[in-house]
């Protein structure tokens, strides 16, 4: 049974990936709106994302 450490853990880690899958999708997106709406995404997960320096 994991306790509360190990479950912030594998939320912690479940959101790296997520943000990692993100910012794979948006070095390839094409359209702006698209960019603009992976970067909307981005926001809510990562609040100091800046897009211009993680390019």
């Amino acid at each position: 049974m994991p306790n509360e450490r190990h479950k912030e853990i594998r939320r912690r880690r479940q959101r790296r990936k997520r943000l990692g899958n993100l910012k794979a999708k948006l070095a390839e997106a094409k359209s702006v709106t698209e960019r603009e709406r992976l970067i909307d995404l981005i926001k809510r997960r990562q609040l100091f994302f800046n897009p211009d320096k993680d390019k």
